[in-house]
């Protein structure tokens, strides 16, 4: 594999991997007090120890080089987000250079509807991971199928693309405020690249399901329950 990244790693303890997680950005799960995205990438981030454990008071520069350490991105790759963040007058930390993960779940600024892994905001909780929501995103993607064809270790692009067209079409059948914004169109298939992207093997020209399932379900499930 080619890829050279964090998970390559072992960091989301991957066992199958048999990697280790660097020392010093071990996994360890939100406790009470700190805040965390609806965005799973900037999650991981925190969750490690890359970003703040607590998820608050985050500047540009902290995010970019969590960005840059973390996942091997150019370390502008979130400058956008940090931007609209600051635009749209977001961060409640009473320093406009800086915003607490939790800031960005202000609907159809940076959140949009139809996220692989959160409700939307008109069912009440657009913010933190839904199982069910991320369920039939998973069964989707196949990430618990594994069959006879090494191919069936990974996730596509094609597979990839059409688990989120399918979950936004089954927003857009559920939710009468459904928002098919600036934001949705360009937030859902960003979604979907970023962790493509992320995990992706070049060699195998797809994402490898474990990895996948690690990045959406592992890392986030006890900050949904606990």
């Amino acid at each position: 594999m080619k890829l050279r990244s964090f998970f390559e790693a072992g960091v989301y303890g991957l066992a199958a991997n048999g990697g280790r997680e660097p020392k010093g950005f071990e996994w360890h799960p939100p406790v009470s007090g700190d805040v965390r995205s609806p965005c799973t990438g900037l999650n991981n981030l925190a969750n490690h120890g890359f970003l703040p454990r607590s998820g608050k008071n985050i500047d540009i520069e902290t995010l970019r080089v969590a960005v840059k350490a973390a996942f091997n991105y150019d370390p502008n790759t979130f400058d956008n987000a940090f931007q609209q963040a600051v635009d749209f007058n977001l961060t409640t930390t009473g320093n406009p250079n800086t915003f607490n993960l939790d800031d960005l779940a202000l609907h159809d600024a940076i959140e949009f509807d139809g996220s692989l892994s959160r409700n939307d905001i008109y069912f009440g909780d657009n913010l933190h991971f839904d199982p069910a929501i991320w369920g039939r995103t998973s069964r989707r993607l196949r990430l618990n199928d594994y069959g006879p064809d090494k191919k069936e270790l990974y996730v596509t692009v094609e597979a990839a693309a059409k688990a989120a067209a399918a979950r936004v079409a089954d927003a857009k059948k559920v939710n009468p405020t459904f928002n098919a914004s600036e934001s949705q169109q360009m937030g859902s298939p960003g979604t979907t690249a970023l962790y493509l992207v992320t995990m992706w093997d070049e060699d195998a020209g797809a994402a490898p399901k474990a990895w996948v399932r690690s990045f959406f379900g592992v890392v986030e499930i006890e900050w949904a329950v606990g």
